[in-house]
């Protein structure tokens, strides 16, 4: 079996079926400090456009990949931050496009679509995912957190230009919070926003794995149904309120859920002990407390994860203790 260092999965995608990761940032490489992250806090804020990773390393592990495995339904970059902060991702893009027939698609948070060269490089994907959770720059800061160079104004602009160039499909992601961003009025003008834009399919996503402050709180799934109409075209939910029956996804939260009845990790923990990625590992916790069988608990900047008791208490008591 190989070993990659910035390949994951393929992993089973709301959205993209069987899809291959390619992480090429450090973790929490990014633009933005969302309060919503399953991923936790940015620990790089930045919107300067480097080699993050080498671009070579990476495109030799796709071609060992393709020569090895090869299947997917799409091959996505996302991963530990954005994308697009990579001045390669471009290069990752037209070598997927010229080397295999499975589709490329781009996650970002749009920042960067600002640019003319990022624009450029992103319409290799055959789908780009953007993101709009606010309305202007004071909601933009507080769902967000963006680093300090960057405007609302910057981000609908980028988006829209990029709309206008962009012959795939360009879908847009709205992660909504209660109490945040969620009222009626606000979303729709979220929703005006997003006309203008011209998205060829809109998502709507909310707090149903771990976020990284505990004051993200997820929609119910009835507030989505009645929000999801203020949208055009009509926005799909994405957010996994029940749990699926997938035997590998059962198998891996059963070997998360026993590990964590003997002693508290952390995500990250988790992701080395069983050689995943943090992407992985966030949705597999996020399933888990959704059925009340894992809670989450903070001390300063580090969230500990810990089975629970029949009477809904961590096993390992009030206090979590640092295992590595």
């Amino acid at each position: 079996m190989n070993e990659y260092k910035y390949l994951f999965g393929p992993v089973p995608s709301r959205r993209f079926g069987r899809s291959l990761g390619v992480d090429l940032t450090p973790y929490k490489t990014c633009s933005l400090d969302c309060v919503f992250c399953q991923l936790g806090r940015t620990t790089k804020k930045t919107v300067q456009r480097q080699e993050l990773v080498p671009t070579d390393s990476v495109l030799a592990e796709l071609a060992q990949w393709l020569k090895s495995d090869g299947r997917a339904d799409y091959i996505t970059l996302s991963g530990s931050g954005e994308p697009t902060l990579h001045a390669g991702f471009g290069q990752v893009l037209e070598f997927i496009r010229l080397k295999t027939v499975i589709p490329a698609a781009l996650l970002t948070n749009g920042t960067m679509l600002q640019f003319p060269e990022v624009r450029e490089a992103a319409a290799a994907a055959n789908v780009v995912k953007v993101s709009l959770s606010a309305w202007d720059h004071a909601s933009y800061g507080w769902v967000n957190r963006p680093h300090e160079q960057l405007q609302f104004d910057q981000l609908v602009n980028g988006q829209k230009e990029f709309r206008a160039q962009f012959k795939g499909q360009l879908w847009m992601e709205v992660f909504l919070l209660a109490g945040m961003n969620s009222m009626p009025a606000d979303v729709a003008k979220i929703a005006d926003h997003a006309r203008q834009i011209g998205p060829d399919r809109i998502q709507l996503n909310t707090a149903v794995r771990p976020p990284a402050e505990d004051f993200a709180t997820a929609l119910p799934e009835e507030r989505m149904q009645s929000l999801r109409h203020r949208f055009h075209p009509t926005a799909e939910i994405i957010a996994e309120f029940k749990g699926k029956h997938s035997t590998h996804i059962q198998a891996n939260q059963a070997t998360i859920f026993a590990m964590l009845q003997r002693r508290p990790c952390t995500a990250q923990q988790i992701a080395d002990i069983f050689g995943m990625h943090l992407n992985e590992v966030s949705k597999y916790l996020g399933k888990l407390m959704r059925a009340d069988q894992v809670r989450a608990q903070r001390e300063k900047a580090t969230v500990y994860y810990t089975a629970k008791d029949r009477k809904g208490k961590g096993h390992a008591g009030k206090k979590m203790i640092r295992l590595w």
